[in-house]
C-alpha cells in the first residue's frame, strides 16, 4: 500500500478523537484529525490519497453534509461514518449518498482499523487507475505502455530508452504473451525512426517461398505467377524498424539470406542482380532460446550472435506478479471504454484469485479475462484449459516474492527499514531480494 495514503479522522469527542488517531498509528496507518466537518474541509483539498472517518453527528455542519460536500469534490474518495445506535436511519441515508461503511458506537478499535483497510485497498486501486488514465493521454509515455512496478520492468523500460535511438539491432527473448511487439514498438516509436515505417511479419506465419518474397522482394517474371515487381519488407522498412517475430521458426535457407544482409546491409530482390542499400533496424523476437537452439543445430549460431548485441529478456508474468493488479485495472479500463460499459469494481478476492494463478498465457490471458469481466461475464482465471496448477513451492515463492517486492517498494528500496517491517534479518532479507531478481545490479 503507498505511503502517501492516509487517513482523516473527523469527531469533535476529543476522547473518542484521541482513540481512533491511536488505533491507526498502532496499526502503522498515517492518520490526521479534525474536531468539525469545517476543519476537516481545509484539510481535504482534492486530491486528497486517503479516506475519511467521519462522525455523524457534529457541532455546525454534521457528517452527512460533509459526505455530501466531500462527493462532490472527489465521488471515488471512500468516507467511513461513525453513528450512534439510534442513528440507524441516518446511517441508511448515508449510503445511499455513497458513503463506503457505516460503524455503529460503541466500537472495538480492531473493527475500524479492518474497514479503513478495505477503504484504503479500495481508495489505492482507485488513484492506480487514474494515475492510468492520466498516463494514457501521453501515448509516448513509455510507462503507460509497458507497465509495471516491478524491478525487472523498470530495467526494461531503462534499456529501451538508452537503445532506442541506437543503430543496432535487437533480439527480444519472452514467452507468449509477455509484450514482445510491444516492446518492439516502443523502441520504434521512441526512436528518430518513428518519422519512417514500422513493418511486422511473423515468420512462422507463411510458406517458405512466400517468405522470401516478403521479406526480400522480387523482380517480374522472378517466378511462376509473378507478373510484377514487388518491394520486399526489408526495402520497403528504409529508414525505420522491421519486427521478425517468431525469429525461431525462420527456415535455414532464409536465415542465411537474412544474416547476409544484416552484415552487408544490402539486399538483392529474387530474380534480380542489383544490390539495393539496407537502412532499416531489425527487432528480432523469440520464445524459445536460441543459443540453446543453435547447440542443437536447429537455428544459425552466427545469426543468433550477429543478432545477440542487445538483448532484451522479457520476464513472465508468474515472476513478477506484483504488477498483476495494475495490469489489470489498466485492462479493464481500456476494456470498459471499448465495450461501452462502466467500469466494474475489482474487490480483494479477485485480486487474491489473479496473484495466485500461473499465467501460461502471460498479459495476452490476463487481458483476456479482462474484457471477460467488463463484458459481465464471469470467469475464474483457472478455467483456461491450457493452465498448469503450480506446486505448493512454486505458488509459496510467487507470494514471497511479491510480498518482499510490494514493501521494499513501499519503503523506498531501503534495505534496512524493509528488513524492520518484515521482522527479517538484514542478511536474510538481502538473500531472498537477490533471488528473486529484486536488487538492481
Amino acid at each position: 500500500m503507498s505511503p502517501d495514503l492516509q487517513v482523516l479522522i473527523v469527531e469533535d469527542d476529543p476522547d473518542v478523537r484521541l482513540g481512533c488517531e491511536q488505533a491507526m498509528q498502532l496499526a502503522g496507518l498515517p492518520v490526521s484529525s479534525a474536531g468539525s466537518a469545517e476543519a476537516a474541509l481545509k484539510l481535504l483539498r482534492p486530491p486528497f490519497a486517503g479516506v475519511v472517518v467521519t462522525d455523524m453527528r457534529l457541532p455546525g455542519m454534521d457528517g452527512l453534509e460533509l459526505l455530501r460536500q466531500l462527493r462532490e469534490q472527489d465521488p471515488e474518495l471512500p468516507v467511513i461514518m461513525i453513528t450512534g445506535h439510534g442513528d440507524v436511519t441516518l446511517a441508511v441515508e448515508a449510503m445511499r449518498s455513497g458513503a463506503y461503511d457505516f460503524i455503529t458506537k460503541p466500537f472495538p478499535p480492531a473493527h475500524l482499523v479492518e474497514v479503513v483497510r478495505r477503504a484504503l485497498e479500495k481508495r489505492a486501486l482507485t488513484l492506480e487507475v487514474e494515475a492510468l488514465r492520466r498516463r494514457l493521454d501521453g501515448r509516448d509515455d513509455i510507462e503507460a505502455r509497458l507497465i509495471g512496478n516491478s524491478p525487472q520492468m523498470a530495467r526494461i523500460r531503462q534499456l529501451i530508452l538508452e537503445v532506442a535511438d541506437a543503430d543496432v539491432d535487437v533480439l527480444i527473448n519472452g514467452e507468449t504473451g509477455t509484450g514482445k511487439e510491444m516492446v518492439a514498438r516502443c523502441l520504434h516509436d521512441l526512436s528518430r525512426r518513428r518519422e519512417h515505417h514500422y513493418i511486422a511479419i511473423n515468420c512462422g506465419g507463411m510458406p517458405d517461398n512466400l517468405l522470401d518474397s516478403e521479406l526480400f522482394g522480387h523482380e517480374a517474371g522472378a517466378f511462376t505467377g509473378a507478373q510484377k515487381r514487388r518491394i520486399g519488407k526489408i526495402e520497403y522498412a528504409a529508414g525505420g524498424t522491421l519486427f521478425l517475430d517468431e525469429l525461431e521458426t525462420m527456415p535455414m535457407q532464409m536465415q542465411i539470406k537474412l544474416l547476409r544482409v544484416l552484415q552487408e546491409r544490402q539486399l538483392e530482390r529474387l530474380g534480380s542482380n542489383q544490390l539495393l542499400p539496407v537502412s532499416c533496424r531489425v527487432v528480432a523476437a523469440s520464445k524459445e532460446d536460441l543459443k540453446q537452439l543453435a547447440a542443437q543445430g536447429r537455428f544459425r549460431a552466427d545469426l543468433y550472435y550477429r543478432l545477440n548485441v542487445v538483448t532484451l529478456d522479457l520476464p513472465p508474468l508468474r515472476e513478477r506478479r506484483e504488477d498483476i493488479p495494475l495490469l489489470y485495472n489498466h485492462f479493464l479500463l481500456q476494456a470498459a471504454h471499448r465495450h461501452g460499459r462502466p467500469l466494474p469494481e475489482v474487490d480483494r478476492k479477485r485480486i487474491q484469485e489473479l496473484m495466485a494463478h500461473d499465467w501460461p498465457g502471460n498479459i495476452r490471458e490476463l487481458r483476456n479475462l479482462a474484457d471477460c469481466h467488463a463484458l459481465g461475464l464471469s470467469r475464474d482465471p483457472t478455467d483456461a484449459g491450457a493452465s498448469r496448477v503450480p506446486s505448493f513451492m512454486e505458488a509459496v515463492e510467487g507470494y514471497e516474492r511479491a510480498l518482499l517486492s510490494a514493501e521494499f517498494q513501499r519503503q523506498g528500496q531501503n534495505i534496512a527499514r524493509t528488513a524492520e517491517s518484515l521482522k527479517l534479518a538484514r542478511t536474510t532479507l538481502h538473500d531472498k531480494l537477490k533471488k528473486y531478481g529484486l536488487l538492481e545490479s
